[in-house]
């Protein structure tokens, strides 16, 4: 394959991300979607390692992998306490948690 499919793929997801973010108020929907988004950036930092024959690009992809792990059990969290305080895992609820 060409490093053009593999960042024709890359962007596709990314923008299907950042739509998901942006329109959604499911808090697991939001989470898959920042999940999405850093795949893309994933199969960016692959491509361009594969393409250029270095291996940074995958170190770097395992970095992001090992943080994405951390952000979905922190996400993961924040939502169930959510769903206990306000039965809803709208994340429109979220303001109405202060005090």
């Amino acid at each position: 394959m060409y490093l053009n499919q593999f960042l024709l793929l890359s962007a596709a997801l990314f923008a299907i991300g950042v739509y998901g973010v942006l329109a959604r108020r499911n808090g697991v929907l939001v989470l898959m979607s920042i999940e999405l988004i850093l795949n893309a950036v994933n199969i960016n930092l692959v491509a361009f390692a594969a393409f250029g024959n270095q291996l940074a690009g995958e170190v770097f992809a395992l970095f992001v992998i090992a943080v994405a792990a951390a952000e979905v059990g922190v996400g993961l969290a924040m939502i169930l306490l959510l769903y206990r305080n306000r039965k809803s895992i709208d994340l429109t609820q979220i303001d109405l948690m202060r005090g």
